[in-house]
């Protein structure tokens, strides 16, 4: 029988963390859908093809970009480099798989947490508040949500067993909401939380709504803006294990405008000041679900 996507069947699908395939709305010709390392064809699939050759649709000469944010596509920044610093993910995860109690799945602003990718350690912010707690990061700078979905099916957790995931992902996909639409970009945000959920049914996931950038009636904004407040018709903490935690007004003045001291000068990127803003939020919720038994 073909699973659904809804999160009450994703909690009658087992007790235990399990690499299962997720049923996409929408299969692509891509040759390896999921596992790890790649075969041949599937490394010449993604490292040959740019990204936007290989959208849902492309293979058949159609234009399918509600399809984007919910299907799994490898990222591309030319050459290897993209698969290389996931590769680099995938390695650290191994050295450490086994129960850890925190898992950060993200973009930039969940990279800047601190990253194997960088200086290998967790900034200060997390440290203040979360040191005591094994975290793993495997954020990404520039990924979307569809690229998110790949590196989950393709390595980006094997072996991992966490008792929580912190999940921040949508911020580059606004870059494509003229094409996309909003909806499918909320809905690619919920396809990230059925796919961990499946990978790890005992975890929590915290889903922290797109942060605010740039300024209102900037385009980039106001979608983003649109976007988290279409995650709540999907309802995605009817889940007992999904909470949802909404900075936005933590990150803006009172006329909308967002608080610069928390943010870099690109408007976009947290300052050390906007982590420990961010990491006070977190905090109860880190303290009461990634301590349960």
């Amino acid at each position: 029988m073909k699973r659904t996507f809804s999160l009450f069947s994703m909690l009658l699908a087992g007790h235990c963390s399990l690499a299962l395939a997720v049923d996409y709305p929408y299969q692509t010709a891509e040759p390896q859908k999921n596992g790890w390392p790649l075969t041949a064809e599937e490394r010449a699939y993604v490292v040959d093809k740019p990204e936007h050759e290989r959208r849902p649709g492309r293979e058949s000469n159609k234009h399918l970009p509600s399809m984007w944010p919910v299907c799994p596509s490898a990222g591309h920044w030319g050459g290897t480099s993209w698969l290389d610093t996931h590769a680099k993910l995938v390695d650290y995860v191994q050295t450490n798989k086994g129960p850890i109690d925190i898992l950060l799945v993200g973009d930039s602003i969940t990279q800047q947490w601190g990253s194997p990718l960088d200086k290998g350690v967790l900034n200060d912010a997390w440290k203040k508040h979360f040191a005591k707690y094994k975290t793993i990061n495997i954020g990404i700078g520039g990924d979307k949500l569809q690229n998110v979905l790949w590196r989950l099916d393709h390595g980006g957790v094997a072996g991992l067993e966490p008792k929580l995931i912190v999940l921040m992902i949508g911020n580059n996909n606004m870059f494509f909401t003229p094409e996309t639409g909003i909806v499918p970009a909320a809905k690619g945000v919920q396809m990230c939380v059925t796919n961990l959920r499946e990978k790890f049914s005992m975890a929590d996931v915290i889903v922290a709504k797109i942060l605010p950038c740039h300024a209102p009636g900037i385009v980039f904004y106001e979608d983003i803006k649109k976007t988290n407040a279409a995650l709540d018709p999907l309802k995605l903490d009817r889940d007992p294990k999904v909470h949802i935690l909404d900075l936005t007004n933590d990150f803006l003045n009172v006329d909308g405008t967002i608080k610069k001291p928390l943010f870099t000068p690109d408007n976009i990127h947290l300052s050390l000041e906007g982590y420990g803003v961010y990491a006070e939020r977190l905090k109860p919720l880190v303290e009461t679900l990634a301590t349960m038994p």
